[in-house]
């Protein structure tokens, strides 16, 4: 129902969104000019990834901090694959996403088995990860020499076919992450469970449940989104920044 108390926040943020776009467009002449909102979307689009992580996580009534620093661990780790190692581009796309979902798993094991408050886990997580990549990398930049690599982020596939919408294919890739999450969340098991740990931990489990093998889950894909954001800054930065 339109009044219902979720359809009036979502209305509350879009016109609070509205708000702002005609605030600084009175502000400022430029504001509106299709380069600055191109450049908005492409400096928004790893916050929303992340944020789409952060979203599971946040429906099973837990937290995770470490997000930001599991992305910069991940990106590391594309570097250590495609430079250090030499290896393919998909090499290095599969190992940010690897690594984010080991980041997640892990910290969804000391959540549901080593029962440790999600706070608590998810900030050792997010210290643990910080000083991999700083050791990892030397506490250096690892720059890529990857063909490829920065297309993912800085291209535009719509732009090719739209000329006069020249999005940024990082932009597009946080829709389809976005687009992909709704309908795991709405159609699917996972997201199934995913409503129900949050409503009613207890009675999940007692009518049968895993609940602790679908935390886990749960945790390991946030983290696996979490490796996507890791990749979108790579290929926008051309390099991995451990700090």
């Amino acid at each position: 129902a339109l009044l219902s108390s979720a359809a009036r926040q979502k209305l509350l943020a879009f016109a609070s969104l509205i708000g702002l776009m005609v605030f600084f467009s009175f502000a400022s002449p430029a504001f509106m000019q299709t380069e600055n909102m191109v450049g908005i979307l492409q400096a928004t689009a790893v916050n929303g990834v992340l944020a789409i992580a952060c979203t599971f996580v946040i429906i099973t009534s837990g937290i995770d901090l470490s997000v930001g620093t599991v992305m910069t661990f991940c990106s590391v780790m594309m570097g250590v694959f495609l430079t250090y190692w030499g290896l393919p581009l998909w090499a290095g796309v599969f190992a940010a996403i690897f690594f984010g979902a080991l980041c997640g798993a892990l910290s969804g094991t000391m959540i549901a088995k080593m029962k440790l408050p999600p706070f608590i886990a998810t900030l050792g997580m997010m210290l643990v990860t910080k000083g991999l990549a700083l050791v990892i990398s030397g506490t250096k930049p690892i720059y890529f020499d990857v063909e490829g690599l920065s297309a993912i982020s800085l291209d535009s596939l719509i732009g090719e076919v739209f000329p006069a919408l020249p999005i940024p294919n990082g932009v597009l890739i946080m829709f389809l992450v976005a687009l992909a999450g709704t309908f795991i969340l709405n159609k699917t098991i996972l997201g199934t469970y995913t409503f129900a740990l949050g409503s009613n931990e207890e009675a999940v489990r007692l009518s049968g449940v895993n609940t602790s093998r679908w935390k886990i889950i749960i945790y390991a894909f946030a983290g696996a989104i979490c490796g996507i954001a890791g990749l979108l800054m790579a290929s926008r930065l051309n390099s991995a920044q451990p700090a």
